[in-house]
């Protein structure tokens, strides 16, 4: 997933993952460590994951998280794990492949536990939660980081349940949240310079289509500057509706840390399902399925 960079400590280190492979790392140490030759060959992988087809590029990730994980337990293999984790989830490349991802973070983990980030879990632990959370993988990580970034997306998903809102969309339209009960609602978190944001919106777009005269509503919502949002919604003629967040309000609200994120909503009002990252159309699906639209 993309992340904004006006964010905490976490949000930047995360957002910053070629950085990462480029310069620095998860610990303080291993920017100073020197990479190693199986080492550097798995980064500059990892730095060509975004330009390969997809289904080439969930077998690399797969092969990668494999790779990985037979690396000897030096200071860059924490930074290797946690950055194929970070791009395992933007589309679908399969469940044995992010399972693969979640036990090479996981065993990273363990050979080299990162320190907290101030009172926060290190982000490789907030990954890993996520990964075990909202992608139902499976990892053994016996650690209170571990533990503490599992609470953390629990009160997240809490405080998601409870949210209202109310924006402007482009047009000059207010939307409430709690005031669309008896519809089926994805709010969806973007940004005009968030590829992976690009890339999902004509399926999003598809779906609002055909989903439209069922009760569905989207929102898509963005921080982004306004006039910069209309021009790409004029050049690609989207019809859902397109809301506006100044000052990050909605955003923080949702805790979002990362985009693209989209979150679910059933006729009820219950928070039913939710991403990560970037979906397909098929996970859109699967998504609407858990709120009645089929």
């Amino acid at each position: 997933m993309i992340q904004p960079i006006n964010l905490n400590g976490a949000a930047i280190l995360s957002l910053c993952i070629i950085l990462l492979l480029t310069t620095g790392g998860v610990r303080a140490n291993s920017q100073e460590a020197v990479w190693t030759k199986q080492e550097s060959a798995v980064r500059d992988q990892i730095r060509r994951l975004r330009s390969l087809p997809d289904d080439v590029r969930a077998r690399t990730t797969k092969q990668l998280a494999i790779d990985i994980r037979r690396l000897p337990a030096k200071p860059h293999k924490l930074d290797l794990a946690f950055a194929v984790a970070n791009l395992s989830t933007e589309g679908d490349f399969g469940r044995e492949t992010l399972q693969e991802v979640a036990t090479t973070l996981a065993d990273a983990l363990r050979e080299d536990p990162p320190p907290m980030m101030g009172t926060e879990p290190a982000p490789p632990y907030v990954e890993l939660a996520e990964l075990v959370r909202y992608e139902h993988v499976k990892a053994n990580a016996d650690n209170p980081q571990f533990t503490a970034a599992l609470a953390k997306l629990e009160a997240d998903d809490q405080s998601r349940q409870r949210a209202d809102f109310t924006l402007i969309d482009l047009q000059g339209k207010s939307w409430s949240l709690q005031a669309l009960r008896g519809k089926v609602v994805m709010v969806n978190f973007w940004a005009t310079w968030c590829d992976p944001c690009r890339r999902e919106m004509p399926d999003l777009e598809t779906l609002y289509r055909r989903f439209k005269s069922q009760g569905l509503v989207v929102l898509a919502i963005s921080d982004d500057d306004a006039g910069k949002v209309k021009q790409l919604i004029a050049e690609k003629r989207f019809t859902y509706p397109v809301l506006i967040d100044p000052g990050r309000k909605v955003t923080d609200l949702f805790r979002v840390e990362g985009i693209p994120k989209s979150f679910v909503y059933d006729r009820d009002g219950k928070l039913v399902a939710q991403a990560i990252d970037m979906r397909t159309r098929g996970q859109f699906l699967e998504m609407l399925a858990q709120a009645g639209l089929h």
